[in-house]
C-alpha cells in the first residue's frame, strides 16, 4: 500500500464511519516505512484541515455528483488538490500519482476522469479558487455551524481565531520536575541537536522550534518529559493541590493532567483517576508507568459516584469535561467533520451532570477546576453560571494571569492570541 492510499483509507474512515483520525491512521499505515507513514499523516491531516475549502472545488469540477460508493475517489482528488496547493509536490507529479491511485484503489476506469478533472484545475485554478473563496466557509475552511457559534461568542475576532485553527500546531513538552529541571532538559535537547525555548506561561513548559518524532525525544521513555500543549499545562497550577491533600481527576484519560498533578505536588496523599472503559484505564496506566508515578485508577462513569466513591471527601477535583473540542482543531482537524451542532445539547447535559455529581464529593473549602478544550460559551461560562445559580455553596474564584482572556467566570486561551490550544478554566470553591 502507498502512503497516498493509506491517507485515503484514513480519511474515508473518518468521513464515512465517523472514526477519529488518530484511531484510523495507525491502522492504515501498518507496514509502511517511516517516510511513507509521515507522508500519509501529512496528507490525511491536510485533507481534513482544508476539507471545507477543497470539497467545493471538487464539486465544481464534477459535472454531476459522484455515487456514494465513490467516496474514495473524491478523497483521492482532495489529496491531489492538497498536494498541489499546500505541499511542494509539482502539479504534474500530483496528477500522475492521483491517476496511479485509481488503479491502486481497484478503479482503473476512473483514471481518465481523475486526469481530466485535475488538468482542468491546473488550467482554471485561479478562477475556481476565486469563486469558491467568496464563501466564508471555504475561505476559513470551517463548517458553517461553527462559524455561527464563533461569530456569536467572539464577535470581535472570530475570524482570526478560526484562521489560526488551520495552522500547524507547535510541539510543546512538559519537563518532569521530579526528574530534572527545565534548564537541564533544554540543554539535553540542545546536545541532541533539537532547538527549543522556555514557555513564558508555564514553569515546566518547553516549545520545540521544529516538531520531532516522539521517539526522538531524549529521555522520553525514561519519563523525563511529556508531550503536552502549553495551555493544558496550566491545569495543575490552577488546581493548586497541596501536600497531604486528596485529589480526584475525573475524565482522566489519557493521563496528561493527572501525571502533571503528581509531578507538580508529589506530596499529595492520593490521586484518584476516574474514566470509563478498559481502554481508557489502560491509557492511564501506561502514562503513569512511563513517568514512574502512582495513582488509584478507577474504571467507572464519573457521573455515578455511588458506584465507585469510598465516601472520603476530596480537597481538589479536576473536571476535564467532555466537550466539542473546538479549541484543539489545529491538532485534530477531523473535529471539523465529526462534530455537528446537533451534538452540543447532549454534551452540555453531560457537563452539567458531571458538575452536579462531583460537587458533593468536595470538602468544604475545597476547590474544583472545571476545564474544557472548547471555545464555545455554552460549554464554558454558561455552564458555570447555571451551576453556580443552582448551588448556594459555590464561590467562583477569579483567575488572575498574564495568559489568555478573562471571561465572566474564568479564563480562556485562544490559538490566535496565545498560540496555544483553546482551553477554558473556571475555579470553584465550596463554601
Amino acid at each position: 500500500m502507498s502512503a497516498r492510499i493509506a491517507a485515503i483509507h484514513s480519511v474515508v474512515a473518518v468521513l464515512e464511519h465517523g472514526k477519529m483520525l488518530d484511531e484510523a491512521l495507525p491502522l492504515a499505515v501498518t507496514g509502511l516505512s517511516a517516510r511513507d507513514r509521515a507522508l500519509a499523516q501529512e496528507l490525511s491531516y491536510g485533507v481534513l484541515r482544508w476539507y471545507h475549502r477543497f470539497l467545493p472545488v471538487v464539486d465544481r469540477l464534477l459535472h454531476r455528483p459522484m455515487n456514494p460508493g465513490e467516496l474514495d475517489l473524491k478523497v483521492l482528488l482532495l489529496v491531489a488538490l492538497h498536494e498541489m496547493e499546500h505541499l511542494r509536490t509539482p502539479d504534474h507529479a500530483a496528477v500522475s500519482e492521483a491517476v496511479a491511485g485509481t488503479r491502486l484503489l481497484g478503479k482503473p476506469w476512473a483514471s481518465g476522469l481523475v486526469n481530466a478533472l485535475l488538468r482542468r484545475f491546473q488550467r482554471e485554478r485561479v478562477q475556481l479558487l476565486a469563486e469558491v473563496l467568496q464563501d466564508p466557509g471555504a475561505r476559513l475552511a470551517q463548517p458553517r455551524w461553527l462559524m455561527e457559534e464563533m461569530q456569536r461568542d467572539w464577535p470581535g475576532h472570530w475570524e482570526q481565531i478560526l484562521l489560526h485553527s488551520n495552522e500547524r500546531p507547535p510541539m510543546d513538552l512538559r519537563v518532569n520536575s521530579g526528574r530534572c529541571t527545565r534548564a537541564q532538559y533544554v540543554q539535553v535537547l540542545a546536545d541532541a541537536g533539537i532547538d527549543s525555548h522556555d514557555s513564558p506561561i508555564t514553569e515546566s513548559g518547553v516549545r520545540l522550534t521544529t516538531p520531532v518524532n516522539v521517539q526522538d525525544l531524549p529521555g522520553f521513555e525514561r519519563g523525563l518529559v511529556t508531550v503536552q500543549d502549553l495551555a493544558a499545562q496550566l491545569a495543575a497550577p490552577l488546581l493548586g493541590p497541596q501536600t497531604g491533600g486528596r485529589v480526584l481527576d475525573a475524565c482522566a484519560a489519557p493521563g496528561g493532567k493527572a501525571t502533571h498533578i503528581l509531578e507538580y505536588c508529589p506530596g499529595i496523599s492520593e490521586l484518584v483517576a476516574v474514566d470509563q472503559g478498559a481502554d481508557r484505564a489502560a491509557l492511564l496506566a501506561t502514562s503513569l508507568r512511563r513517568l514512574q508515578l502512582t495513582a488509584t485508577i478507577i474504571d467507572a462513569d464519573a457521573r455515578t459516584p455511588a458506584q465507585w466513591w469510598d465516601g472520603r471527601s476530596f480537597d481538589r477535583i479536576l473536571l476535564d469535561a467532555p466537550c466539542s473540542a473546538t479549541g484543539v482543531i489545529r491538532r485534530h482537524p477531523d473535529i471539523k467533520v465529526l462534530r455537528h451542532s446537533e451534538q452540543l445539547p447532549k454534551l452540555e447535559q453531560l457537563q452539567a451532570a458531571l458538575l452536579d455529581a462531583l460537587w458533593p464529593l468536595l470538602t468544604s473549602g475545597g476547590r474544583l477546576l472545571y476545564v474544557t478544550c472548547s471555545l464555545l460559551h455554552r460549554e464554558n461560562d454558561r455552564q458555570i453560571e447555571k451551576f453556580s445559580s443552582k448551588h448556594k455553596d459555590v464561590r467562583v474564584l477569579p483567575i488572575s494571569a498574564t495568559w489568555g482572556t478573562a471571561t465572566n467566570c474564568g479564563r480562556q486561551t485562544l490559538p490566535s492570541l496565545d498560540d496555544t490550544d483553546g482551553f477554558y478554566y473556571a475555579l470553584l470553591e465550596r463554601l
